[in-house]
């Protein structure tokens, strides 16, 4: 596959960035068994992983028939963020690789600003983004629509055609392919669902990684020459 021309990388959060989806998943599912819908953690990581908040509440409507979803997630948040404070870390290697990242970056998440803030922020990789941190709150439609995507360019002034996406999930492989972006899927090695990159690919990634050091091989393969700094605390990681 040739090198494409690049003016920005666009990174997910969740699942990319930090390890947050097992905790997420865990205290979601204990909110919602409270509530009174038994749903294990596994199934509440099948069906919620990648959504945003409002499509999550529309989930728990249309799906699991909870009439007031509101008062659940707010007690999944005020229970979500403590488990943050105390046990969130970085995907392996992920730091090492964005840093080294000479190109251009920043991050779109389907979360509000206020968990990136009690999640990303509680980490030194939010630095990394120098305030270049962008939420589905600022836009009409979150992913899998464009609109996250594309503001991204339009903040770095840069076409849509020039930029790569990493996501985890088909809601953003899907809309960074309809903004016209290029889309890397990722997966978490100890992710427990079954035909993760087949999904992705089937979303529309052009390639899937799995893990910090293969993704920094595919970036290394489709990017300029010059996309990375030295990083050998990454090549340590080989």
């Amino acid at each position: 596959m040739d090198r494409m021309v690049t003016d920005l990388v666009i990174f997910d959060c969740d699942g990319v960035l930090i390890d947050s989806e097992p905790v997420a998943s865990r205290v979601l599912s204990k909110v919602l068994n409270d509530a009174g819908v038994s749903i294990s953690v596994s199934e509440v990581h099948r069906r919620f992983t990648g959504s945003s908040e409002d499509d999550a509440q529309r989930i728990c409507i249309a799906e699991l028939g909870l009439a007031e979803p509101a008062p659940v997630f707010r007690a999944y948040r005020n229970a979500l963020y403590p488990q943050f404070a105390c046990s969130l870390t970085s995907m392996p290697g992920v730091h090492d690789l964005v840093r080294g990242l000479a190109i251009p970056k920043c991050v779109a998440s389907n979360s509000s600003m206020e968990r990136l803030q009690n999640s990303l922020g509680l980490l030194d990789l939010w630095h990394e983004f120098d305030e270049h941190i962008y939420s589905a709150e600022m836009v009409a439609h979150p992913k899998p629509a464009p609109d996250l995507f594309l503001l991204c360019a339009n903040e770095f002034g840069t076409a849509p055609g020039r930029c790569v996406v990493i996501d985890d999930s088909p809601h953003g492989i899907v809309g960074a392919v309809a903004a016209g972006m290029a889309a890397i899927g990722f997966v978490d090695p100890a992710d427990p669902r079954p035909g993760r990159p087949t999904v992705l690919a089937e979303a529309g990634a052009i390639a899937v990684a799995t893990g910090s050091l293969e993704l920094r091989k595919v970036l290394e393969t489709l990017l300029p020459e010059t996309a990375f700094r030295s990083s050998p605390r990454l090549a340590a990681l080989a």
